[in-house]
Order: structure tokens, then sequence, then C-alpha cells
């Protein structure tokens, strides 16, 4: 027999303090906003402090924001894989 368990809503205080976080005022070449958040321990298993680390200049071109193409075509166009009959993918 399964029990299920009640959900529980957690509301949000409308006169809670805002978090203290600063706005990036510097931005990576990726794009990224650089910011420094002090509850954030890089050296952490679960944090990839080098997400580009053993990566190539050319991997890091490809534009994965083109919702037009899934993940394999964005690599595809951008690697400038052809097809069979010699069309660009």
């Amino acid at each position: 027999m399964v029990t299920k368990k009640a959900k529980t809503v957690e509301t949000i205080d409308p006169n809670a303090p805002t978090g203290s976080v600063a706005p990036a005022t510097e931005f990576d070449p990726s794009g990224a906003p650089i910011q420094t958040v002090a509850d954030v321990d890089p050296s952490h298993p679960a944090v990839d402090a080098d997400p580009r680390a053993n990566t190539t200049e050319k991997q890091n071109r490809i534009d994965f924001n083109d919702p037009s193409l899934s993940g394999s075509e964005a690599v595809a166009k951008a690697l400038g894989y052809k097809s069979e009959n010699g069309e660009e993918k």
C-alpha cells in the first residue's frame, strides 16, 4: 500500500529582505555574468568551476541558443558537417 504525504506549500514573505548579490558588471566571453557569490564554494564537487576545461576553441564557438536547432544540429552546423548528398546539415 502506498501512502501519500501531504504537500507542503511554502509561501514567500513579501516583507522578507532581498538577496544581497550585486548585479554583474563584467561578462565572460561566453556571455556569462561574472559574479562572486559568498555562499557558493567553487571547489565543491557539485560545482563545475571550469566548465570549458579540456575543450577546443571550435567547441566553445558552438551556439546552443538557437531555438530552431536541436543540440546535435547546432554541433553539425558549427563543425561544418555535410550530409551524404553534400548539403550542409
